[in-house]
């Protein structure tokens, strides 16, 4: 059984996941001019009307494979639905820079065309957004702005869940200087597609994938171990994502933000990455939560890494806790968004 599609849009087909279904969605030619764009949504299992769903937003070096995570939500009423953003997992097509983008406003039609296409697909269900890393950023920006264009309602958003948000940038703080930030935003204008960082090797994945000492299996070619090459126009991209950040949102929506509760340095073996957050420094994320919105929740959970959910089982288990009292709330609540100008 398949829903039947958005107009102009296919189908849902079988996905490379046993189970569950992919829509593909054409976002016409590439700006940054690597060809056409697609993005790809992911719905856990079968269509049909409910009335809560949620949209699962990626980090860099990464795509949807975590079933795992899709099954609590459905086990909690709650249809599930993910999204590869273009040039990313399912979505990148050959000539590619994987991830590359130059502006994270870029994400933004997508992702309403994904809101869209879950509201047609569950008869109008309310949408908790949830964002992992840069798509914690992400995430954060468009709801933001779904509340500036009062567009909350319209989409049904009414809830924002974020694991470990890149909300600065890691490492000395004279990288996170306003001269630096500005010469970064200049070189990119003209070097956007300069390798500014490469893979490295081993590193955080060697903790996760089950071939390299972690529990959990997935495709390689769309998250390798080292990560993929970072780029000076997506890194500013980045940047300039978290200043708007710095400068206050408001998403307009209760907010759930889940995070390690210390840092760990990055290695070449997973000795030292299996309880820690390896890849952002958990003090900032802390510190900028505040500029999220008045509704937020920050829960730190102990020994997780930088994604909970992928986390040694007793932390897992934790963070699956902390999500369930979050959601006992928000799901008896039933909240209503802000539509308010910002």
């Amino acid at each position: 059984m398949t829903s039947s599609p958005l107009q102009g849009q296919p189908a849902w087909q079988p996905d490379v996941l046993p189970g569950y279904w992919q829509q593909t969605i054409a976002l016409g030619p590439d700006p940054d001019g690597e060809g056409a764009l697609v993005a790809t949504v992911v719905r856990r299992g079968e269509s049909g009307r409910t009335a809560h769903a949620v949209l699962v937003v990626h980090g860099y070096t990464d795509y949807f494979f975590h079933t795992e995570l899709a099954d609590h939500f459905a086990a909690r009423g709650i249809a599930f639905y993910a999204i590869d953003l273009h040039k990313c997992g399912r979505s990148r097509r050959p000539g590619q820079t994987p991830h590359f983008t130059t502006d994270l406003a870029s994400y933004y039609g997508e992702l309403r065309r994904a809101l869209e296409l879950i509201s047609t697909d569950t008869g109008g269900a309310q949408v908790c957004v949830y964002g992992h890393s840069a798509g914690g950023l992400i995430a954060t920006l468009f709801t933001d702005q779904l509340r500036r264009d009062s567009k909350l309602t319209t989409h049904r958003v009414t809830g924002l869940i974020l694991n470990s948000p890149f909300f600065d940038l890691h490492g000395h703080a004279a990288l996170r200087s306003a001269p630096v930030s500005g010469a970064l935003k200049a070189l990119a204008r003209f070097r956007k597609l300069a390798v500014i960082r490469q893979p490295t090797e081993g590193g955080y994945g060697t903790s996760l994938h089950r071939d390299h000492g972690g529990e959990f299996d997935y495709n390689l070619d769309w998250k390798p171990l080292g990560g993929f090459p970072v780029t000076l126009g997506w890194i500013n991209a980045i940047r300039q994502g978290q200043l708007r950040l710095h400068r206050g949102l408001d998403v307009g929506v209760p907010n759930l933000i889940l995070r390690s509760d210390h840092t760990v340095a990055e290695t070449a073996t997973p000795v030292g990455m299996e309880r820690g957050d390896a890849v952002l420094d958990v003090t900032q994320i802390a510190r900028w939560a505040g500029c999220v919105g008045n509704r937020s929740a920050v829960v730190p959970v102990t020994d997780a890494k930088h994604d909970v959910f992928l986390s040694l089982p007793e932390p897992r288990a934790v963070a699956y806790a902390e999500l369930n009292h979050w959601l006992d709330w928000y799901l008896t609540r039933s909240p209503s968004p802000t539509t308010q100008h910002g």
